[in-house]
C-alpha cells in the first residue's frame, strides 16, 4: 500500500453529480515527482438534482453527503494521508444553504472543505495536461462546463457555463443559455484554427472506452465515432444502455447529455478529435499538493 520515502496525498471532489476521493502515493526522484494511485472511489450523490430544481440541498442528500464524507475521512486515516484538499463545485456554488450544509459536515467530520469558483476549477483541470498547438480544454460536470483555450502554452481565455449533465436531465437549461454558450465559444476561438479539444470528466472517459478499439488511437476519440455512439445511446432506454453497454445507472443517464455537449463544442470549433488523457479536478488537486513537496 505504501512506498519507501513516499508521501500519501488525497483529493476529494464534491461535484453536482458525484463525490470522488483520489489517493496517490507521491515520491521524489532524480527525475522529479512520481505518483501511483492507491485508491479511487466515486459516490453518485446527485446533489444537483436538488439544487438545480429547488435551489437548496435537501435533507436526504445532506445525510448522504455526511455519510460519504465520514467514509472518506476513514480512508484518509487508513492510507495515512499527510495532506489533502476537498473542493465543492457547481451545486454548492448555487445552493442557498450551501454554507450551512458545509459547516454541518465539517463540524461532524473535522474535515476542511472549500467551495471553488468555475475559474479555479478550470485552471486546476488544465494544469494537469500540457501539449503543443491550440488546445481547448473542456470539462463537463453535472452542473457546469468549463472551457479554456490555450495556444502554444499561453492561456487565451477561460469560460464557465451553467450547463451540465444534471441540469440538462432536469430540463434546467433555457434555450438562451445554450445560445449564450455557443456565442461565447465562437468568440473565444475566433481566428484560431486547428483546435484540438482536451476532454475531462468521467463521461468522456467512458465514451472513449465505449469506442471500438479499431476506431480510436491512444488517448484520442474521433468525432465521427463519438457521434455514432451518441446516436446509438440516445435511441436506447436507460435500462437498455445499462445492459448493452454495461453501464451503472448513475452513468447511463448522464452520458448522453455529456456526449451532446462535446459534439456541440466540437462542431463549433471544427475539431475532428478529442484528446482524452484521463485527468480531472481530483488529479489537479493532487498535483498542486505534490508541488508543495
Amino acid at each position: 500500500m505504501y512506498h519507501i520515502n513516499s508521501t500519501n496525498l488525497a483529493a476529494i471532489d464534491i461535484g453536482s453529480n458525484a463525490a470522488r476521493i483520489l489517493i496517490k502515493s507521491v515520491k521524489k526522484t532524480n527525475n522529479g515527482l512520481r505518483s501511483k494511485k492507491l485508491q479511487f472511489l466515486r459516490i453518485p450523490l446527485r446533489l444537483g438534482m436538488d439544487v438545480f430544481g429547488t435551489g437548496e440541498i435537501g435533507e436526504e442528500r445532506e445525510k448522504m453527503l455526511l455519510r460519504t464524507m465520514k467514509v472518506f475521512r476513514q480512508l484518509l486515516i487508513l492510507y495515512d494521508v499527510k495532506d489533502y484538499r476537498i473542493c465543492a463545485t457547481s451545486a454548492f456554488r448555487e445552493a442557498k444553504n450551501g454554507d450551512k450544509v458545509l459547516k454541518h459536515v465539517m463540524k461532524e467530520t473535522k474535515l476542511q472543505i472549500s467551495i471553488i469558483s468555475g475559474d479555479e476549477e478550470a485552471r486546476t483541470i488544465r494544469d494537469n495536461y500540457t501539449g503543443d498547438g491550440n488546445l481547448l480544454y473542456m470539462d463537463v460536470g453535472g452542473g457546469s462546463t468549463e472551457l479554456s483555450l490555450v495556444c502554444d502554452g499561453k492561456l487565451i481565455g477561460s469560460k464557465s457555463f451553467n450547463i451540465g449533465t444534471i441540469r440538462i436531465l432536469n430540463a434546467c437549461v433555457e434555450p438562451s443559455i445554450w445560445k449564450e454558450m455557443a456565442e461565447a465559444v465562437r468568440e473565444l476561438t475566433k481566428g484560431v484554427e486547428n483546435i484540438r479539444i482536451v476532454g475531462s470528466g468521467g463521461n468522456i472517459n467512458k465514451l472513449y472506452r465505449l469506442a471500438p478499439k479499431k476506431e480510436r488511437t491512444k488517448d484520442t476519440l474521433h468525432i465521427d465515432t463519438l457521434s455514432r455512439i451518441y446516436t446509438r445511446l440516445s435511441a436506447l432506454s436507460l435500462e437498455q444502455r445499462m445492459m448493452e453497454y454495461d453501464l451503472r445507472a448513475s452513468r447511463a443517464d448522464v452520458i448522453v447529455p455529456a456526449a451532446q455537449l462535446f459534439l456541440m463544442v466540437a462542431n463549433l470549433v471544427k475539431a475532428d478529435t478529442i484528446l482524452v488523457p484521463t485527468v480531472g479536478l481530483a488529479d489537479g488537486i493532487i498535483n498542486e499538493l505534490a508541488s508543495k513537496l
